[in-house]
């Protein structure tokens, strides 16, 4: 929908309206009072009228220039230029910009409600779009941002217990999907969505305490799961180092107890204390 506007330079311009009032003064000097008198008139008409079109772009800034209504084209060349006369020029903010949405309370994917917060870096790339697609760019991208960090809790758990499911809290992926998301939304409003990323992420108060306690059991079995596994490991390996190395011969119900033995010492969380066994086991 952008397109260019006719510009020149202010300065090239400035310097013809001076030249041509220099040769209005000479050719009518000779010529007496009412001569001179119409070319200072028609002089002063003809800068006003040229005036009309100066403008001064600052860096990263666009002016969308409209002639009674309609769209003539858009400017972003800093500098001071002249555009078409009685136009009206609206300023546009190519830089980049950013804003945090506010903590936002929602059900996630498993219905748990969860505060979430979300940053947004964007920047106008069509200036026509948005100056004329949308009311105010800035309130649209801050609504719609909202809203698709809205989406994105509700269609996503806080905790994925199953591997094949994105949490919340896979931070690169939940902003892959964020930004995407956000780009589609704002196209309409000729803003690129540079980057996205979830800022604050929280079971709500009201369910925080038995979510904590809830993690702290899922982090205690997890942890029990890998202790074990490794014990079985070691266990295993010390029958086998036996057998290979004919240090003893164990049968059934002897591995059996040293199997169990074993399994205290390495699965207990507290110091085993050593107990000397001098009778025998089948006495």
């Amino acid at each position: 929908m952008e397109r260019r506007a006719f510009r020149t330079s202010g300065f090239a311009v400035l310097a013809g309206l001076v030249l041509l009032g220099a040769v209005l003064a000479v050719v009518t000097m000779s010529m007496g009072t009412t001569p001179q008198t119409i070319a200072a008139i028609a002089w002063i008409v003809v800068t006003l009228f040229v005036f009309t079109g100066f403008a001064v772009i600052n860096p990263n800034e666009a002016r969308v220039v409209q002639f009674l209504g309609r769209y003539v084209g858009s400017v972003d060349r800093a500098g001071f230029q002249w555009l078409l006369p009685f136009t009206s020029k609206q300023s546009i903010s190519l830089r980049v910009r950013n804003f945090e949405t506010a903590k936002l309370k929602v059900n996630d994917a498993d219905g748990n409600p969860v505060e979430i917060a979300a940053v947004v870096v964007y920047k106008v790339i069509d200036s026509a779009k948005a100056a004329f697609s949308v009311d105010h760019y800035e309130q649209y991208v801050a609504i719609q941002s909202e809203a698709a960090v809205r989406h994105l809790a509700t269609t996503h758990p806080y905790d994925a217990h199953d591997e094949s499911r994105t949490s919340l809290r896979d931070g690169a992926e939940v902003a892959a999907e964020l930004t995407v998301e956000l780009s589609d939304r704002t196209t309409l409003a000729g803003v690129e969505v540079l980057e996205a990323r979830i800022t604050h992420l929280a079971y709500a108060p009201e369910i925080a305490q038995a979510m904590l306690v809830r993690q702290q059991a899922t982090q205690v079995v997890a942890a029990r799961t890998q202790i074990v596994a490794g014990a079985v490991g070691m266990v295993q390996l010390a029958l086998t180092r036996l057998r290979e190395e004919n240090v003893v011969e164990l049968d059934e119900e002897r591995k059996a107890q040293m199997v169990s033995n074993l399994l205290v010492v390495l699965c207990g969380d507290r110091a085993t204390q050593p107990v000397i066994n001098t009778g025998s086991i089948y006495g």
